[in-house]
This record gives C-alpha cells, sequence and structure tokens, in this order.
C-alpha cells in the first residue's frame, strides 16, 4: 500500500451540491483514516466552509458490501471535524463490525453525506407518518423514550417500501417492527452525498 495509488479514487459523483466541495470532503475522511495505518495524505482542510457547523455520515463499502457507516444526526462542531472523527469512527469504531485493516483499505470505498437539518414530522399515527414520508428522499429519524434509529436516504435503494423502510427503522432502534406508540417522533432530513468513483 503506497499513498499514490490512493488518490486513483479522487474523482466523485455528486447529487445536488458542489463536487469541488464533495472531492475536498472525500480527501479529507480519505486522509482520515489512512493516518492511522502511518499514511500521510494531503487534502485541502483550509475552505472557509470546513469551519461553518456540519452533521456528516461517513459510509465505508467494501467489495461491494456495507464495511462501516457512522455519523452525527446534528451539527455539534466544524465540519472539517466532524468528517475526520465520522471517517476514522466508520473504519475503527463501528461496533457492527471488526476494525478496518490496512489489507481492507485500498479496496475500501468512501461515501460522504452533509445532512440538512432536522424537520419534525407532524403525524397522528403510522398510518399518517407513512403517508407523510418521501421514498428516495427522506432520511428519518425514530425516536421513542431512550430508543433511536436512522436510515439515510440511500437506504430506500434497499427498502423502497415505505412499511418495510419504517419497520427496519424500528428494528434498528432496538423496537419490535410492529411496534407503535403515541410517544414515537419521527424526524426528516435530506442529504447531499458525494462517493469515490
Amino acid at each position: 500500500m503506497n499513498a499514490q495509488t490512493d488518490f486513483r479514487k479522487a474523482g466523485c459523483s455528486g447529487s445536488g451540491a458542489d463536487i469541488a466541495n464533495g472531492e475536498i470532503l472525500l480527501k479529507i475522511a480519505r486522509a482520515a483514516i489512512a493516518s492511522r495505518f502511518g499514511l500521510i495524505l494531503e487534502c485541502r482542510d483550509n475552505d472557509a466552509f470546513l469551519s461553518e457547523p456540519g452533521a456528516s455520515f461517513i459510509t465505508l463499502m467494501h467489495n461491494g458490501q456495507l464495511r462501516g457507516c457512522i455519523g452525527s444526526l446534528q451539527a455539534h462542531r466544524t465540519l472539517l471535524e466532524d468528517v475526520r472523527q465520522n471517517a476514522q469512527a466508520a473504519a475503527f469504531r463501528d461496533p457492527r463490525f471488526s476494525p478496518l485493516s490496512a489489507a481492507e483499505y485500498n479496496q475500501t470505498t468512501i461515501e460522504v453525506s452533509l445532512l440538512s437539518p432536522l424537520s419534525p414530522i407532524n403525524m397522528q399515527d403510522e398510518a399518517d407518518a407513512l403517508g407523510q414520508i418521501r421514498p428516495g428522499v427522506d432520511g428519518i429519524v425514530l425516536q421513542c423514550g431512550n430508543n433511536r434509529g436512522t436510515f439515510l436516504p440511500q437506504v430506500w435503494d434497499s427498502l423502497p417500501e415505505p412499511g418495510n423502510f419504517l419497520a427496519e427503522l424500528k428494528r434498528k432502534a432496538g423496537l419490535a417492527r410492529d411496534f407503535w406508540s403515541d410517544d414515537v417522533q419521527l424526524f426528516r432530513y435530506h442529504v447531499d452525498k458525494w462517493t469515490e468513483q
């Protein structure tokens, strides 16, 4: 593994936001992970937008399979620090996976998602909630007491039916798929995302 080959993925595809900013964020995420393997990768980290508060999710894919996904639902630090911290957390501290190995590093693809602020969904019941959720558009946060989970909008690709989407989100939050209560709160958000090519 060498630092020269790591930027073969520097090009990116994006949706709804500035691709140049996306390339910067992808390089920051990759450099943060690389540093744990003793690699120093150069990346721009002084652009003004990086010093603004931001909430990001970093998703890692290896051989077409999820390899880690960690993020922030609300902005609580600079975007630069959020991307760096979440990239390392996705690679080395996602409890569903063993830490990323040096052997996997070059074959792992990074996706950076920037989240909009959360917006509450005002609903009467589960049927009302399902009618308001926009498949393919909304990321959803579900909260009930101490149980909380989220699915990024990208999850609609594998769970395109709203009923299944919400049922699996409840399961992710530690609740039964058929659980419902007046205490359930739902929030929506959208993302701008960029993926290494």
